[in-house]
């Protein structure tokens, strides 16, 4: 049976979340959210690299051999991969020269893959593109909550070196809260994101463990007898 549109969303956002639940894709996750226009810029790559790619794969499922359909899958991510590289080198060559390396791992992303394998190849279009919506905008929204929480520990600011995503006018969206030499250096450096990672599924874990103990503790209302 085919999950509805409201659980597709639910999963990808929330219950079944690429960064916090399936811990996939932790390599540029970490490595690349030190602030949160890096974040944000591989995170959109991500997403329209998830929505197009299980899209294509919903789309071919009926016309691709069992035997071959993980070469397919992982030669239809590439094509997508490559023409996001070209777009960002072509339109935001600040930003792909910051993110550097980490725009063609997204091919070896184990989400990407991974969805395309376990639900595009099983659903129709519609729905592939819906669940790559949702779990690219829930690794996004793990991958910005990195940033931002390693930015502002460390640097002291928001939205650093925004021109790179939004042009000249995002210089104006930087944030200063506080003078970068009073930063927490351990916050930008690789452990800093370890430690982000790991506070955020403490947090995940927490609010679930909460909604769990009210689901329980909540009386069932019982049925009313029917007035004669």
């Amino acid at each position: 049976m085919n999950n509805s549109y409201t659980d597709i969303l639910r999963e990808g956002l929330w219950t079944n979340n690429p960064g916090l639940v399936q811990l996939l894709g932790l390599c540029p996750l970490l490595a690349i959210s030190g602030t949160v226009v890096n974040a944000l810029g591989l995170g959109i790559a991500t997403i329209a690299t998830l929505v197009l790619s299980n899209s294509l794969v919903s789309l071919l499922r009926e016309h691709v051999r069992p035997e071959i359909r993980i070469p397919v899958y992982v030669l239809i991510i590439a094509s997508v991969v490559t023409m996001i590289e070209l777009v960002m080198n072509a339109w935001f060559h600040g930003l792909y020269l910051v993110l550097g390396i980490f725009i063609p791992l997204i091919v070896t992303n184990c989400a990407i893959i991974g969805r395309a394998e376990a639900f595009a190849s099983r659903n129709t279009v519609p729905r592939a593109a819906l669940d790559g919506l949702a779990m690219g905008v829930g690794f996004t929204g793990v991958l910005v909550a990195i940033g931002a929480l390693r930015e502002v520990v460390g640097q002291g600011s928001l939205f650093d070196n925004a021109h790179l995503l939004f042009g000249e006018w995002g210089r104006d969206l930087r944030i200063e809260l506080f003078p970068q030499e009073y930063g927490f250096l351990l916050a930008v450096l690789p452990p800093g994101a370890f430690m982000a990672m790991g506070l955020l599924i403490a947090l995940k874990n927490l609010i679930d463990a909460r909604t769990e103990r009210r689901h329980v503790a909540s009386p069932i209302a019982e049925p009313q007898p029917a007035s004669s």
